[in-house]
C-alpha cells in the first residue's frame, strides 16, 4: 500500500488528482466548522452535551463533529444515502425505472442520478425542517423568528447539496469515490478524541492504573483484529474457472486461452452497512422532528425511538438493544443480496461467456451455468453479509461499559473499505498511466 501511494505521489497525473481530493476534503472539513447564522454558542454546547448520548451522537460521528457545532454540514450526506435507498428500492418494483437502470444505458445513469438528487434536496428540506423545529425550545437561536428559521434551513439545505457536489467532484476529478470519502473523513476526525480516550483509561486522576492499561491494550488489540479480519474478507475472493474454445476467422485461430471470474466474498462492500445505518435511524429523526422530548415518554412511538438509537446510546432498556441488533443483522444482510445482485447478474456473465465461446469446465453453457453463478453468488454473500453483520454488532457491547470510542465496528468497517477501495482505484489509475505512456 505505501508503496502504491508512493508511486502515485511521483506520477504527475495521479498527484493531481490527489491534491484535488485533498483540497476538496479540506473544504469539507473548514465547512464543518463553520456555525450557521443566528445560533447562541453557549447555549448550543449545552443542548449537544445533553444530547450527546442519543442520536445527534451519531450524527456527530458521521459528519465529523459538524452535528455538535450545528455548522452547515450538520447533516453531512445522510439525506443522499438515503434518497439512494429509496431510488435503488424504487427501481425494483417500478418497471420503468428498473428498465432505466438496466438498459438505459449512459442517459439512464444519469436521470436515475438526476432523481436521486431531486430526492436529496425534498429529504434535506424535511430533515431541516426537523432539526430546527426540534431544537426551537431548546434555546440555541438568538431567536425563533420566521427568517432564522429560514436561514437555518436553507443553511443546512445548501451544506447537504454542497457536499453532494463535493462528492460528484471527487468521483469525477479526484481519486475514490466521493460520498464514501466525506463518510470516511468524517469518521477519521474522531480519531484524536478515541486516542485521548484510551490514554485517559491509563492516566486517571489518580495516577497510572494497571488496569486501565490492560484494558487500552485490549482495545488495541481488537481493533487490529476487526482491521485484519475486514481487510483478509475485502481482498478475499472465489476465482471460477473460464475456458474459451479456439476458433478460426479467416485465417487467424482466436481463443483457447484459460481465465477466471474473479468473485469478492464482500462484493457489496461496506455500502450495505451504511445503508442500514441510515435506514435505522430514520424512524427516530423523523419522531423528534414531531417531539423534542420523546426521549423521556413512553408508549409506540417512544418505544420506537429508542429502539432505533439502540445503536448509538446505552441509555435504553438491554431489550431494545437485543432487538435493535437483531434488525441491524438482517438489514446489512438484506442490503449484501440486494447491492450484490444489483451489481452482478449471473444471467448476464452466462450469457456474455456462451456468445465470446466460453464455458466454465466441468458445467453446460447457458442455463446450468447461470444456476451454478448463482449458486456460488449465493454461498458468498450470506458469508459475506453475516461477517459485516457481525462485525458491525460486536462492538456495540462496549457501549454497556464507561468506554465512548469515536470507532465501532460500523465505522471500522466503513473506513477500512473506502480504504482498501481508494488504494484499489490508485493502483489501477497507475496502470493505465503505465499503458497509456507505454502505447505512446
Amino acid at each position: 500500500m505505501f508503496k502504491t501511494i508512493k508511486n502515485a505521489i511521483s506520477t504527475p497525473e495521479v498527484r493531481k488528482k490527489l491534491l484535488y481530493t485533498l483540497v476538496l476534503i479540506i473544504i469539507f472539513r473548514l465547512g464543518c466548522f463553520i456555525t450557521i447564522p443566528g445560533v447562541d454558542a453557549i447555549a448550543l454546547s449545552d443542548a449537544m452535551n445533553s444530547s450527546a448520548n442519543g442520536l445527534s451522537g451519531l450524527i456527530d460521528i458521521i459528519s465529523g463533529g459538524a452535528f455538535s457545532r450545528f455548522s452547515i454540514f450538520a447533516m453531512s450526506i445522510s439525506p443522499y444515502i438515503t434518497a439512494s435507498i429509496v431510488i435503488q428500492l424504487l427501481a425494483m418494483v417500478i418497471p420503468s425505472l428498473e428498465k432505466l437502470a438496466k438498459e438505459g444505458g449512459e442517459e439512464g445513469r444519469t436521470k436515475m442520478n438526476r432523481y436521486t438528487k431531486i430526492l436529496t434536496i425534498i429529504l434535506a428540506l424535511i430533515e431541516s425542517l426537523g432539526i430546527f423545529l426540534s431544537y426551537k425550545s431548546s434555546g440555541i437561536f438568538v431567536d425563533t423568528s420566521f427568517l432564522t428559521g429560514f436561514i437555518v434551513v436553507l443553511s443546512l439545505m445548501t451544506g447537504t447539496a454542497l457536499l453532494m457536489w463535493l462528492g460528484e467532484q471527487i468521483t469525477s476529478k479526484g481519486i475514490g469515490n466521493g460520498i464514501s470519502m466525506i463518510i470516511f473523513i468524517g469518521i477519521i476526525s474522531g480519531l484524536p478524541g478515541g486516542v485521548v480516550t484510551i490514554w485517559n483509561l491509563m492516566m486517571t486522576s489518580e495516577g497510572f492504573s494497571t488496569t486501565g492499561l490492560l484494558t487500552a491494550l485490549g482495545i488495541i488489540i481488537g481493533a487490529i483484529i476487526l482491521v485484519a479480519g475486514v481487510v483478509f474478507v475485502q481482498q478475499a475472493e472465489r476465482r471460477v474457472p473460464v475456458q474459451y474454445a479456439k476458433k478460426v476467422v479467416g485465417r487467424k485461430m482466436y481463443g483457447g486461452q484459460s481465465t477466471h471470474i474473479p468473485l469478492k466474498l464482500a462484493m457489496a462492500g461496506v455500502m450495505p452497512v451504511i445503508f442500514a445505518s441510515s435506514f435505522m435511524t430514520f424512524p427516530a429523526m423523523i419522531i423528534q422532528i414531531f417531539n423534542k422530548d420523546i426521549a423521556g415518554q413512553t408508549g409506540f412511538l417512544a418505544g420506537l425511538y429508542k429502539f432505533s438509537i439502540a445503536t448509538s446510546t446505552s441509555n435504553v432498556p438491554i431489550g431494545y438493544s437485543i432487538a435493535n441488533a437483531i434488525v441491524y443483522l438482517l438489514l446489512i444482510v438484506g442490503f449484501t443480496f440486494f447491492y450484490t445482485y444489483a451489481t452482478f447478474n449471473p444471467a448476464e456473465v452466462s450469457n456474455n461467456i456462451k456468445k465470446n465461446g466460453g464455458f466454465i469446465p466441468g458445467i453446460r453453457a447457458g442455463k446450468p451455468t447461470t444456476e451454478y453463478l448463482s449458486s456460488i453468488i449465493s454461498k458468498l454473500t450470506w458469508f459475506g453479509g453475516f461477517f459485516l453483520a457481525i462485525i458491525a454488532i460486536v462492538p456495540m457491547l462496549l457501549r454497556f461499559t464507561n468506554l465512548n470510542l469515536a470507532f465501532g465496528g460500523t465505522s471500522i468497517l466503513i473506513v477500512v473499505g473506502v480504504a482498501l477501495e481508494t488504494v484499489q482505484q490508485l493502483e489501477s489509475q497507475l496502470v493505465m498511466r503505465h499503458y497509456k505512456g507505454f502505447l505512446e
